[in-house]
């Protein structure tokens, strides 16, 4: 397996759309809108990093990255996800790969920190910890996470873009 992480092209997303759809399919915990959550993101120009792994020229899987906004005022913060792989993809480390690509893009722009909503054991390898201090407001504490990339974690309530509330 040859994967290639690169950065979105226009020809690549009705693809990210299906492989993101496909991947939420049967995941209990998702509201089943991921999809159209980054088609809203995109459309509103907040999408800071959309990148697509590759396997050959099909798409494979998809990491987005957008800005987010902390009540504390500290700034250069993004939220990471959706992440999608195609079902049949999924357990071959495409996702983690990903996931490094795009928390190393973020932190050679001069990202201050990254946040995500999601599983710890997963995220916890990459470095996200939940900090009682950072909050996102309706989410168990546990699968709220953050990693910073200068030592520094904010206190206060974040906020994601408006397109999270998407639904078609």
């Amino acid at each position: 397996m040859n994967i290639v992480i690169r950065k979105e092209q226009p020809d690549h997303i009705e693809a990210i759309t299906e492989v993101t759809a496909a991947a939420f399919e049967r995941n209990e915990h998702s509201s089943h809108t991921e999809q159209y959550i980054i088609m809203a993101l995109r459309r509103a120009s907040q999408l800071t990093l959309s990148l697509v792994a590759l396997e050959g020229d099909v798409v494979v899987g998809h990491i987005a990255v957008s800005p987010v906004a902390i009540s504390s005022g500290d700034a250069e913060w993004y939220g990471l996800g959706p992440l999608a792989v195609r079902p049949e993809r999924q357990g071959k480390g495409i996702g983690s790969q990903l996931v490094r690509d795009a928390l190393a893009a973020l932190d050679q722009q001069g990202a201050s920190g990254c946040v995500v909503l999601g599983e710890p054991d997963y995220y916890g390898r990459f470095g996200f910890k939940a900090y009682p201090e950072l909050t996102l407001p309706g989410a168990p504490q546990k699968y709220f996470q953050a990693l910073s990339f200068t030592g520094s974690i904010p206190s206060g309530e974040v906020c994601y873009h408006s397109a999270f509330d998407a639904t078609a």
